[in-house]
């Protein structure tokens, strides 16, 4: 097995719940708010802060996360580089989505205006 195999498996395997508090940590740090981290979600994912909240209860796993959201239409237009991969170019469809949302958590801990981030 290759190394975008492991790490393509090891993102899959990953809960959300576990990552949530770090997106929200770092959206924080810089000055931005949980209000707004939920509103990138929400456009991405679709999930709405109850069902947020429910699959954070559950601990699903970013595959099982992923299976249950309605992306959306636009996030193809999430590009540029984010932990090293350029988002527009992952060709495993899950690790993809990950890097999206991952993107979304950059742009808007840099700053970024929502309205260029909910594309």
């Amino acid at each position: 097995m290759n190394n975008a195999n492991n790490h393509d498996e090891r993102i899959a395997k990953m809960t959300f719940a576990s990552v949530y508090p770090l997106y929200l940590a770092k959206v924080e740090r810089k000055g931005r708010t949980k209000e707004e981290l939920h509103q990138v979600i929400e456009w991405l994912t679709g999930f709405d802060e109850k069902k947020r909240q429910e699959l954070v209860e559950e601990k699903v796993t970013f595959e099982v996360f992923f299976q249950r959201a309605s992306l959306n239409p636009n996030a193809h237009l999430i590009t540029g580089i984010i932990c090293g991969y350029r988002v527009e170019e992952i060709e495993n469809p899950l690790t993809q989505q990950v890097r999206y949302l991952d993107k979304l958590v950059d742009e808007l801990a840099k700053g970024r205006m929502m309205e260029k981030i909910l594309r």
